[in-house]
């Protein structure tokens, strides 16, 4: 009977383990989908801004500074490894749309992820259903067998 018991608090813990894994790993979608919607308004703003335009500058700190664009065609983009690049507008949008393209592919690999381990679980959530039966079952035969050896007392 202890076997049973151990073993599904072991099952217990698998499942515990992996619902953390798909909540971190949802996390992170929401994040990599929060840096998607990023571009597309840094897209956006490249599209509709014009030299002369005047925009709101983040500093940090929720601090913000008016500025006027000098020059739209000079964007700075960020590369990566903590790389940036000075590109031309055109170039600019092809560079963002390509991070965007990469984070698709990384959030359908993340999500592939997370369908593997809710598959994993349900496999253990049946695991665990199947040890919780059989220790059932157990436990009303020794029932059944103390009841018989506490009646006739004439089993040979």
């Amino acid at each position: 009977m202890g076997g049973g018991q151990q073993q599904l608090q072991q099952l217990s813990q698998e499942l515990q383990a992996i619902d953390e894994e798909i909540e971190s790993l949802e996390s992170e979608v929401s994040d990599l989908n929060t840096e998607k919607n990023e571009i597309d308004e840094a897209v956006e703003a490249i599209e509709t801004l014009e030299t002369g335009s005047t925009v709101q500058v983040p500093l940090g700190g929720d601090a913000y500074l008016r500025a006027e664009v000098q020059d739209i065609d000079e964007i700075v983009v960020s590369l990566g490894a903590n790389y940036a690049a000075e590109q031309e507008q055109s170039t600019a949008i092809e560079t963002l749309r390509r991070k965007q393209d990469a984070l698709d592919e990384e959030i359908a690999s993340v999500r592939g992820q997370i369908e593997e381990l809710e598959e994993e679980s349900d496999e253990i959530e049946e695991q665990a259903m199947q040890a919780q039966q059989q220790m059932q079952q157990q436990q009303m035969q020794q029932m059944q067998q103390m009841q018989g050896e506490g009646g006739d007392g004439d089993d040979e």
